[in-house]
């Protein structure tokens, strides 16, 4: 293969890894270790050997931000004859399999009654599939439909390409966190700059942390990631040290775009785009964690990163989770394949698979709305919670005007607040509000460095009636009046 040549010149165009299916076999080797480059740490990052090909402009090396520890994941035999006979016609007779013989399940049939009347059932057939081992990938027929609707929302620049040119493909992953645990545990060694807006959703600082990256925190306001911020803070570095191994230039961007946890805030297209040259200039990764995505109030809804990724640079993380069921545990990465090939080998020696059962009752439910079924579903999520929205405003309206300065979000679930008077929240909301019988989260809780006090509160008004909003917010408002 011409990608697995001796390469000189600009590593920053695509150098697979010589773990990788392209260079299996050709014996390529130099001075390093093939394909991983010494990092200043003494860590090792899969990059290109010391010297490397040129190939087409623009194609991005997926192996320079892949750690050697991902890189020397190796697909499980086993599993792929799982998945081959998945693919098989009937008439095959498989030796091979360990699989558990279906018949000594325990359970028959199943029947679910959706919300509207209709009826998902699943028929012995039906049921000897869920109950049975799947690809790590996901179900075919789930994938299937799924790309589809990709296709139709964002419309991604990338289908067409070669998976060498960043071809968009997609796997289901247990809810979004499990995606973005195995992305960061793919992408990140010690050492390594991640960066993300601040504040930001805790269990992503929770994922980094031990990692040993240095995480840096760019500004945001009520639309989102501030372009200059990020502009400035790599501004450090010139765009040429992306081509230089040893190099700490950040590779990857962390952001939520929609309703963002705890902010409220969303991007504009104009943002988007922008911080979308930006990473191209520094050739950075973005990681798209958008599981309001659904939850947009205002239509039409700005493009996603995904829409604009002309590169592949784009891996953009959903959620079933707002909209179907949070315990389903149903999420999904779109994005390029070469990066996705990765997750799934991890995937394949940790979680194994989605629950097939899971997996068959959201296919189901999906084939029978259509696209346009599960997109009127989504639109009665959204008429939910916009309304839970402006309950929650009118209440901060009534009873915390003068005490608490706050944003209208244009999505999600949350409302983020800053106390007047009250440099830090940590120990009014753990303590007092708790004896007051209302909870709220303290600032601290999203910032990377959570001893620094914050005046800062997020307030969800997802599960909460009118009334507990309400008299939520007359405790809150008295609460403030002791205390500045």
């Amino acid at each position: 293969s011409p990608l697995c040549e001796s390469l000189t010149g600009d590593w920053a165009t695509h150098s697979p890894s010589p773990l990788s299916p392209q260079c299996a076999g050709t014996g390529q080797q130099s001075s390093l270790k093939a394909g991983v480059a010494a990092h200043p740490l003494g860590q090792e990052r899969v990059g290109p050997p010391v010297s490397i090909s040129t190939l087409p402009p623009g194609i991005m090396n997926y192996f320079r931000y892949i750690n050697a520890v991902s890189a020397a994941r190796k697909s499980s035999p086993i599993r792929e004859t799982t998945e081959l006979l998945q693919r098989s016609p009937p008439t095959m007779i498989s030796l091979a399999s360990g699989m558990p013989n279906p018949d000594m399940f325990p359970f028959e049939m199943a029947t679910f009654t959706i919300k509207d009347g209709l009826k998902i059932t699943f028929g012995p057939d039906t049921m000897k599939r869920a109950l049975q081992y799947s690809a790590s990938s996901g179900v075919p027929e789930l994938i299937s439909w799924m790309k589809d609707l990709q296709k139709r929302i964002h419309n991604p620049p990338t289908v067409d390409y070669s998976p060498e040119e960043g071809q968009m493909d997609l796997c289901v992953t247990n809810g979004s966190q499990d995606g973005l645990n195995k992305l960061f545990e793919m992408l990140v060694i010690p050492g390594d700059i991640v960066l993300l807006d601040t504040p930001t959703y805790p269990s992503v600082l929770f994922m980094l942390r031990p990692l040993g990256c240095k995480i840096v925190g760019l500004s945001n306001d009520q639309h989102g990631l501030v372009p200059q911020s990020l502009s400035d803070t790599l501004s450090k570095w010139e765009p040429e040290d992306a081509k230089n191994p040893l190099s700490d230039i950040p590779k990857v961007l962390y952001t939520i775009p929609n309703g963002a946890n705890p902010t409220g805030a969303s991007m504009t297209a104009e943002r988007k785009r922008e911080i979308y040259q930006i990473a191209r200039k520094y050739n950075l990764l973005i990681i798209e964690d958008d599981p309001y995505y659904f939850m947009q109030f205002e239509k039409p809804w700005a493009p996603s990163f995904l829409s604009l990724d002309v590169d592949g640079r784009v891996i953009r993380v959903d959620s079933f989770s707002k909209i179907l069921s949070s315990g389903l545990r149903m999420g999904f990465l779109t994005g390029p394949k070469t990066l996705l090939d990765r997750v799934v080998l991890h995937m394949q020696v940790s979680s194994l698979h989605v629950s097939t059962f899971t997996q068959f009752m959201v296919l189901q439910l999906l084939q029978q709305w259509g696209q346009e079924g599960f997109l009127k579903h989504v639109d009665s999520v959204v008429q939910f919670y916009a309304k839970q929205r402006d309950t929650m405003q009118l209440s901060a309206e009534r009873w915390l005007e003068g005490l608490v300065e706050w944003h209208v979000p244009s999505a999600g679930m949350f409302f983020w607040m800053k106390l007047k008077g009250v440099p830090d929240t940590y120990k009014l909301i753990s303590e007092k509000a708790v004896e007051k019988e209302v909870l709220l989260i303290p600032g601290n809780s999203f910032m990377i460095d959570d001893s620094v006090p914050s005046p800062y509160v997020r307030a969800a008004f997802s599960l909460s009636t009118p009334e507990q909003i309400d008299q939520g917010f007359q405790r809150l408002a008295a609460l403030i009046k002791e205390v500045a």
